[in-house]
């Protein structure tokens, strides 16, 4: 099995495990916050359906100085109120959030590594 093969399969096998984790924490954590009255309106714009979901996990899972950044530009409508959704979850679903979070990431930057050294030729 040559070195693409493998590094494929593993981002493969991340990807799967996100989305898995996705459909889990919008059951769970992000149903729940559109239903409050109170929360439903803090969970950012989103473009697709669904878009929330990476909006309430990007605001649960990065450190709070990083959304206070983001929750302070011109674009923050784009983005969760933090504040709110801490005041709102408890750390069951702050952690569904970090562990669906963390694997999307890394997914997202192996296959952007992935398509960059197919491009420079590396594993020709």
């Amino acid at each position: 099995m040559s070195t693409p093969s493998i590094l494929f399969g593993i981002t493969l096998l991340t990807c799967m495990f996100s989305l898995v984790m996705c459909v889990i924490f919008g059951q769970v954590t992000v149903r729940k916050l559109r239903k409050n009255p109170q929360t439903k309106d803090a969970l950012g714009m989103g473009f697709i359906s669904g878009w929330d979901i990476l909006n309430v996990a990007q605001a649960l899972s990065t450190p709070r100085s990083w959304s206070k950044k983001l929750e302070s530009t011109p674009l923050s409508f784009l983005h969760a109120n933090s504040d709110l959704l801490f005041e709102h979850t408890n750390r069951f679903d702050r952690f569904l959030a970090l562990i669906f979070w963390i694997p999307f990431l890394m997914t997202s930057i192996m296959c952007l590594a992935l398509v960059m050294v197919d491009f420079l030729g590396i594993f020709d």
